[in-house]
């Protein structure tokens, strides 16, 4: 089986979730610098977390939320919906809190005026009056605010607009550096009947162990894992560079256990597949992480060196991540121009041109894109499809056409903001509408089929490619 996505994946399907998008990072108003992108040359190896104002108030970080919406958000804010979401989010979240202890929360109506200040009043009003009646019954503070940012922003209707726990944003930080952690180098997945699943990568602990695809987890260090979460099951195999971790295993389709003993090593995983096959250099992408645009150039310039007669770059089940490395990955195809145009709720436009990195001599090219090929992964797509830089095949696209900002919190968490739409260089709005690839092949959204003898996208490809090289 092909290395897939590096996200974890539930029940073997993409969901929504995956779709991260084209990002940019900055800090919140007033708490440090203005918003700033952070180009992939500039030797950041990770967010910059403004962690030093962990003792902020509760209410502070709501004005910081509901400030950072106001000024940033791609479409006109009305403050009530802001109002109305925080008190959707306390209600829910405590409701799940208390209900073993047979408690019905309830929220006093908050007094909800026009001006800014009236506003954020009355999202204090609300939090206030959580604090003091529900945390004598065990609730705390920290997750009451939570909840209160997570409504808050949920109210927006825009499912790449939400609030992100310090957990999670460390998460996405991994997710875009590649990984950098101590672990036993394999994909973990969860199938709907519960099984955890491991795929190893190659050349790292688990398959130097012998680990073969498809191995299904039965215990950690001996003891049982029915009923765990993927998290807790990923948590479990990570562990601290030099340890050892026995995992318990038997193949998907088989009853024969096998044991492993691994010991952990600090674990990057790449973001770039690529082989040359059939004269052609048939590169996959899995999202677009800081080490992306190195790795997809080294791939490119290796495939010419050894005379590449085409190249074929995969971006099915990329759901994007940078916007700059897509960009950057951009140019290398692209000699001068724009890739992508932003523009905010105001109007204003922000054009990315070419960086001039460009590769001479990466012809002809094919993009493979299905239904999972997203937000910057669809940046490149429609970048080189408009300049004729690359044909590409297979289905339509998802159709996100809109840029995340990341902008941290003094607790560490982040807020992921909608900050602008974008176009394509010839002027395309691709939101909810996706590309339309150059030539349509059908194929079942099964990432299994990647770089398969029953891959029909990548078969077509290549044919495609053969006409240039008889």
């Amino acid at each position: 089986m092909p290395a897939p996505l590096r996200a974890l994946l539930i029940a073997l399907a993409i969901t929504a979730a995956f779709f991260a998008g084209a990002l940019y990072f900055g800090n919140h108003r007033g708490l440090g610098p203005a918003s700033v992108r952070l180009p992939l040359g500039d030797q950041v190896a990770s967010l910059t977390l403004n962690l030093g104002g962990q003792g902020v108030p509760d209410n502070e970080l709501l004005r910081i939320a509901f400030d950072q919406v106001e000024h940033a958000y791609y479409k006109e804010v009305d403050p009530q919906t802001l109002i109305k979401g925080e008190r959707t989010g306390l209600l829910s979240y405590l409701k799940d809190r208390l209900k073993k202890k047979n408690v019905a929360p309830i929220l006093p109506p908050a007094a909800i005026g026009n001006g800014e200040t009236q506003s954020i009043a009355a999202l204090d009003q609300e939090l206030a009056y959580a604090r003091v009646h529900y945390a004598p019954l065990g609730v705390a503070s920290g997750d009451l605010t939570q909840a209160a940012l997570t409504g808050m922003l949920k109210s927006l209707g825009d499912p790449y607009t939400e609030y992100l726990s310090p957990q999670q944003i460390g998460a996405l930080n991994e997710q875009l550096n590649g990984g950098d952690f101590g672990g036993v180098g394999v994909f973990i997945y969860q199938l709907k009947n519960g099984q955890i699943i491991l795929q190893p990568i190659p050349d790292l602990p688990a398959a130097r162990s012998g680990m073969h695809d498809g191995e299904v987890v039965e215990t950690i260090d001996g003891s049982s894992i029915k009923g765990f979460s993927l998290e807790r099951v990923e948590r479990l195999i990570r562990g601290p560079e030099g340890t050892q971790v026995t995992l318990k295993t038997h193949p998907y389709k088989g009853t024969v256990t096998h044991v492993f003993r691994i010991t952990r090593e600090i674990i990057h995983v790449p973001t770039v597949h690529a082989k040359m096959e059939n004269g052609y250099d048939y590169i996959r992408l899995s999202d677009f992480g800081h080490t992306s645009a190195a790795e997809i150039r080294k791939a490119l310039l290796s495939g010419k060196s050894k005379g590449a007669k085409g190249y074929i770059v995969d971006l099915r089940f990329n759901g994007g991540g940078l916007l700059d490395a897509a960009v950057d990955i951009s140019s290398y195809f692209v000699p001068s121009g724009t890739i992508v145009t932003e523009i905010d709720r105001a109007g204003a436009r922000d054009s990315k041109g070419a960086t001039g990195a460009y590769i001479s001599g990466l012809r002809p090219v094919v993009i493979l894109v299905n239904g999972f090929t997203a937000s910057a992964s669809e940046i490149t797509a429609g970048a080189l499809q408009d300049y004729k830089a690359a044909t590409l095949i297979g289905t339509q696209t998802y159709g996100k056409g809109v840029v995340q900002g990341i902008y941290t919190m003094p607790n560490g968490g982040a807020l992921k903001i909608t900050t602008e739409r974008y176009l394509t260089p010839s002027g395309r709005d691709i939101q909810h509408k996706g590309i339309a690839p150059d030539h349509v092949v059908t194929q079942a959204a099964d990432y299994r089929l990647i770089d398969t003898p029953a891959d029909k996208q990548l078969r077509a490809a290549k044919t495609y490619l053969d006409r240039f090289t008889r």
